[in-house]
């Protein structure tokens, strides 16, 4: 698969990596069919978190990839951490504990990312360098990262921080595509114009923070997929016409959307389903024409001033 540099680090990832956060439905026999598929293809990249069934998916992984030294230089671990029931924790204790706790359930000595999952309005960035620092030091993770986070919040870490922050996990989709809105509307009074995201895209963009799309067939906050849903039927129309012309499917089509987005974005797909795991892989050889791009970006009901 087509790969690109994950922010400023020396990684080179697949343009698709896959969101493992479902694995644990999986019977053991499909979990490995699962992710010896994802490797045949060359979809390498492995999405966790520790809260991923209590963190089941991770041990499920483990199990299914056959984890030893041999299989571990093949593939590239990410995992997240922070959220606790009723409460987010990115204090130096929580974080060293998690690390632990996913290392020794992927059965591996070090994660290559490290995400802070969802922000933690009691957050010390000088705690958070201290873990970091001892997880670096220690070769328990090589590189650092955060998910759902504003530029403002990834500054304050930053103040402390000194490893480059190589990833921002946030949601996007043809449908929840706020932080491209906003950017488009600038300066008009309407909807689309509200900056709800702290013009988070540009600041990305301009720090090298790679961008990984999650949820990238969803609308809403899980509210369900917009493929074949009869609540998008403009949208889905002009997906498998836009299909039709690339000999793909839709779902390739969806995915090679935000691929075509210059900011380079490394989207998550978790679905455990095959032939949409064949689909959205098939994604890095499309490229969609401006037209194309914006079309489909209409048709979701999103606006052009």
């Amino acid at each position: 698969m087509r790969t690109i540099r994950l922010g400023p680090s020396p990684l080179q990832v697949p343009v698709v990596a896959v969101g493992c956060m479902r694995l644990q439905r999986l019977e053991s026999a499909a979990a490995e069919r699962y992710v010896q598929t994802c490797l045949e293809l060359g979809a390498n990249f492995f999405d966790h978190a520790d809260i991923y069934g209590g963190g089941r998916c991770e041990e499920v992984f483990a199990a299914a990839v056959h984890m030893g030294p041999a299989v571990r230089e093949r593939i590239v671990l990410q995992s997240k951490c922070g959220i606790r029931r009723g409460m987010f924790d990115f204090s130096r204790e929580h974080i060293l504990e998690a690390v632990d706790g996913s290392l020794r359930r992927l059965r591996t000595d070090y994660l290559d990312v490290l995400l802070l999952h969802r922000p933690d309005a009691l957050v010390e960035p000088g705690e958070v360098a201290e873990a970091f620092d001892r997880l670096e030091q220690a070769g328990k993770v090589r590189h650092f990262g955060v998910s759902n986070q504003n530029p403002m919040q990834i500054q304050l870490l930053r103040k402390c921080v000194k490893q480059p922050i190589v990833a921002n996990q946030l949601q996007l989709s043809i449908t929840n595509a706020t932080m491209i809105s906003s950017g488009i509307n600038v300066n008009m009074e309407n909807a689309a114009a509200v900056d709800r995201d702290g013009g988070v895209l540009d600041f990305c963009r301009l720090h090298d923070i790679t961008i990984q799309p999650w949820s990238p067939f969803q609308y809403g906050f899980f509210s369900g997929a917009f493929l074949d849903n009869e609540k998008f039927p403009e949208l889905n129309a002009k997906l498998a016409e836009v299909a039709q012309a690339h000999a793909v499917s839709k779902t390739t089509i969806a995915v090679a959307w935000l691929l075509r987005h210059p900011a380079q974005m490394q989207p998550i797909v978790g679905t455990m389903n095959l032939e949409r795991l064949r689909d959205s892989v098939r994604a890095a050889d499309v490229r969609l024409t401006r037209e194309e791009w914006y079309a489909i970006y209409r048709a979701a009901g999103n606006v052009l001033p």
